[in-house]
């Protein structure tokens, strides 16, 4: 499940009988562009603006999710069945998926309906989505947890370790404080920017009623998002429990957890009375952390967050029998976690293993998020993903590094404050027996196990992108993923099960849907580029490589198998048949990106014989992150997929394939 960032933001509204399909990367722009009024000088260092639109003011009157008609999502089931099953196959699906729209899928569904309108605070997706990822008991290492690594600060002087560290703590905590004070920017998709992300348009949409504001914003073409998962962004962690997670949050905490060498430390970034601390103190505790003599623990206690969600939760029961309960409290409560490396970065694939997963000893998993920067002033975010999805982290990550490189408090030459840092910063010391020692060193073995198996390699495509394919008419994600279809048709000579996360956000508590990539056209197209690219003339493969253009069935069916089994019944045969278990194992999981903060971002595959795919597809190139274990040859996937790349934008050019 690695693979679901719900970065490629797709929110599907009615509107005209039509749908409206949301980018992230126009979110990523437009929510970078604020016209709100600033804060006044005063509080200058507190927050990072002064919206004049409250940050909820949207959120009672958002839309809920639709549950789709039960014949639409068969339809669409057996559409994205299709080019996966032979005509035998598919038949037998065929037969199976009737069967459970005339009997029992349309009792669950009505049962579903009935439950939704009971439940009119949410969305029928959310509770059944927590519910699977904090049940689930593998690791959430590489099977959950993805990282975003933040572009360098243009100036690079400002690229040190520990200039880049306090900066960022700072502008987290101004964006903490002006979320929790109603004053962030609404999260809103801006379809006519020059109407509704204007001053005179949010001076008016203010006085409407939260009750009806999102109506006022649709009116204008403008549709807020969804910000329920924003407050889960700090003081929060996730607990192991046996079976099922916990999520803990406590606002009341005042300190930043930070780990350097696998030893964890607290200190105050919040003063008595809700204010950021002086920055230049934040700064002498830092450097004070990163030039501590401690040598590193010989068993690091973090390590077990990358554990089985099980044994964790029984060591971590053992942990606080042995007395370190009131430790672990100030571990869980603290704002967020700050991971100090002390190794510097080789290169982008380099960055990607450090990110995405490192050795284990200097994270803390289980933090909502972990802010990570290396020695020599990279930095990323690694995310727990129960909580929330990528739409929240995307929004935290552009406003720091808007923040961090337009108005960083500390800058070269800027002296640490005199404070004694020796009194203010404490680490923390747990109390560790045989058994937890044991556990420890059982845990660092594991994760030593399932990293050494991770590849992952990249790929930058430079004779084209986004303008050049919008010039011809084309949708830029569609033909980086028909290029996906090709490239693995080209390695494999199959098309396969495929996954591209979409956002539900504007909707209430809307989660997450998924996109079918693999559809009887990009299959039908794939075979004429990769294996009859002389039979076709330069007009038909144009004309065959059409975007597709799919709507979400599996949220639905997932809800309704989830209805069954939480009421004890048997699972109907449409569950069971092989072909509902073969489009689930998700060989190409894949997510997009684009953003002016983001250099890249990255997720291990979702099975272990498939690929994990990044990608980004930007004004003039492509670039792909993949990952895969040894059932897979990335760099072979990579070099098929520039292939197919060249072969597309050749057509595009005019000129025929060799």
């Amino acid at each position: 499940m690695a693979g679901l960032l719900s970065l490629h933001c797709v929110a599907s509204l009615k509107k005209s009988g039509s749908l409206i399909h949301f980018r992230s990367a126009a979110l990523g722009v437009h929510m970078r562009h604020y016209s709100s009024k600033k804060a006044p000088s005063s509080s200058s260092s507190e927050y990072l603006h002064q919206s004049v639109v409250p940050s909820m003011h949207y959120q009672k009157s958002l839309p809920r999710l639709p549950i789709p008609k039960l014949e639409d999502t068969i339809r669409r089931y057996l559409a994205a069945q299709k080019p996966l099953l032979d005509d035998e196959q598919f038949r037998t699906t065929e037969k199976l998926a009737q069967d459970f729209q005339n009997g029992a899928g349309k009792q669950l569904n009505e049962e579903l309906v009935a439950q939704d309108k009971n439940n009119k605070h949410t969305s029928y997706i959310s509770a059944p989505w927590f519910d699977m990822y904090l049940s689930a008991r593998d690791s959430v290492v590489l099977n959950f947890n993805p990282f975003m690594s933040f572009n360098p600060d243009p100036k690079t002087e400002y690229n040190d370790q520990l200039l880049r560290a306090t900066n960022m703590v700072c502008s987290a905590v101004r964006f903490m404080k002006t979320l929790r004070a109603g004053l962030l920017e609404p999260e809103v998709f801006h379809l006519n920017p020059v109407k509704s992300d204007t001053d005179s348009f949010k001076n008016f949409i203010r006085w409407v009623p939260s009750s009806l504001s999102w109506y006022g914003a649709y009116m204008v073409n403008a549709y807020p998002l969804d910000m329920s998962q924003y407050f889960r962004l700090f003081n929060s962690t996730r607990i192991p429990k046996h079976g099922r997670d916990e999520l803990f949050t406590d606002e009341k905490g005042r300190h930043l957890l930070v780990m350097r060498k696998g030893n964890m430390y607290v200190f105050d970034i919040i003063d008595r009375d809700g204010n950021l601390v002086k920055p230049a103190e934040i700064q002498s505790h830092l450097k004070y952390i990163l030039s501590d003599s401690t040598p590193a623990p010989a068993f690091p206690l973090s390590v077990l967050t990358s554990e089985n969600r099980d044994v964790w939760a029984g060591l971590r029961d053992k942990l606080i029998g042995a007395g370190n309960a009131e430790d672990l409290r100030v571990v869980d409560s603290a704002l967020f976690c700050l991971c100090l490396d002390d190794e510097s970065m080789r290169d982008h694939i380099h960055i990607s293993h450090n990110m995405l997963h490192g050795n284990g000893c200097n994270r803390w998993y289980d933090k909502s998020f972990s802010l990570i920067v290396t020695k020599d002033g990279q930095a990323a975010i690694n995310f727990e993903h129960s909580w929330g999805d990528g739409v929240a982290v995307l929004r935290f990550q552009n406003e720091v590094f808007k923040d961090t490189t337009e108005k960083p408090l500390v800058h070269p030459g800027s002296a640490a404050a005199a404070v004694d840092s020796a009194s203010a910063v404490r680490r923390l010391q747990f109390k560790l027996n045989k058994e937890l020692e044991n556990g420890i060193q059982k845990a660092k073995e594991n994760i030593d196990s399932a990293v050494s198996k991770l590849t992952i390699d990249a790929m930058e495509f430079k004779r084209g992108g986004k303008e050049q394919l919008k010039k011809n008419r084309l949708s830029p994600d569609a033909i980086a993923q028909l290029a996906f279809q090709m490239g693995f048709l080209r390695q494999y000579g199959q098309t396969v099960a495929t996954y591209e996360s979409c956002s539900t956000a504007a909707f209430k508590h809307g989660r997450t849907e998924t996109i079918r990539p693999a559809t009887v056209q990009t299959k039908k197209c794939s075979h004429a580029f990769v294996q009859q690219p002389g039979k076709h003339s330069v007009a038909e493969l144009n004309t065959v490589a059409w975007p597709c253009n799919s709507q979400g069935f599996d949220r639905h069916l997932f809800a309704m198998r989830y209805l069954a089994a939480s009421k004890g019944q048997a699972l109907p045969s449409l569950y069971t048949d092989p072909a509902y278990a073969a489009i689930n194992h998700n060989i190409l999981s894949t997510s997009t990106l684009t953003s002016p903060a983001v250099s890249l971002g990255g997720f291990a595959p979702v099975v272990p014989d498939g690929f994990g795919v990044g990608y980004g597809v930007h004004d003039n190139w492509i670039g792909c992150n993949v990952s895969s274990y040894p059932a897979r040859n990335v760099h072979e996937f990579l070099q098929c997929v520039h292939k197919s790349l060249e072969d597309i934008f050749t057509v595009l050019d005019g000129k025929p394939l060799s």
